[in-house]
């Protein structure tokens, strides 16, 4: 309920719109760059997998070896146990990746409002 409030409610012209991607330069504020995400799996081995389309981001391809493994030692799924926590460890960090770029969108966002405010207000006194 806080996130809503303060994003659709109180701020609503410093809530990053999710379904759209970023307003701001993604190297704005790394001067070495950043490293690039790739993904492994390749479109044609989701498809030949039958990767859902909500599971086809960048741990995919952990997707498919947890699956492969369920398969091959079916009745015994608890053998890719390991599997299993590579892939929820890949998807935690792909959602911690996720809120970091929100957070930095947001910040942004606040930043430049703040600067629009303090420029109009300079202005004025001009």
């Amino acid at each position: 309920m806080g996130h809503l409030w303060s994003a659709y409610i109180t701020n609503p012209d410093t809530a990053p719109d999710i379904s759209k991607h970023s307003s701001f330069d993604p190297l704005y504020g790394f001067p070495e760059g950043r490293e690039e995400r790739v993904m492994v799996a390749t479109q044609q081995e989701m498809n030949n997998a039958q990767v859902p389309l909500q599971h086809r981001d960048y741990c995919a391809h952990l997707y498919i070896a947890f699956f492969q493994c369920k398969r091959d030692n079916f009745p015994n799924v608890f053998a890719c146990k390991h599997a299993k926590h590579e892939y929820e460890q890949c998807e935690y960090g792909d959602f911690v990746i996720r809120m970091k770029e929100y957070e930095r969108e947001r910040r942004l966002l606040a930043r430049a409002k703040r600067r629009r405010i303090q420029a109009e207000k300079e202005s004025l006194n001009d």
